[in-house]
């Protein structure tokens, strides 16, 4: 095994093991493996949460809903035209980017050791 470190932002936008960079984050679409094929590290730690989504709801309201009020306000058309127009985007602006934010999410968590909040105490 390398001792040399992934880039964090290319590892998690191609949805790779954070310490090694080869093994694959995810099986399926969104779902995260239980460990890493190639260097063994345990994705227990992994807990993206609804950060992923949140990222990917406000970047397609802005896109979908400002192209829409823009085409709205240049050409009127109907409200069928704004159906069609609209659901491939909607789709493709939620869709496409949630996997790449997911895999960014957890190795960024890796890289910076984030954990669940707690208190450390002083021992007697």
């Amino acid at each position: 095994m390398s001792d040399i470190q992934p880039s964090p932002v290319l590892a998690g936008l191609t949805c790779r093991c954070p310490r090694c960079g080869k093994g694959r984050l995810l099986s399926g679409f969104l779902e995260i493996r239980p460990n890493c094929e190639a260097c063994g590290l345990d994705y227990g730690f992994a807990d993206a949460g609804d950060g992923p989504a949140i990222f990917v709801i406000l970047l397609a309201g802005f896109v979908v809903v400002g192209s829409a009020l823009l085409v709205e306000v240049k050409y009127e058309p109907p409200l069928w035209l704004h159906a069609v127009l609209w659901t491939p985007l909607i789709l493709a602006t939620t869709l496409l980017p949630l996997r790449a934010l997911k895999g960014l999410m957890i190795v960024l968590q890796y890289h910076h050791r984030a954990a669940e909040g707690r208190r450390e105490r002083d021992e007697p």
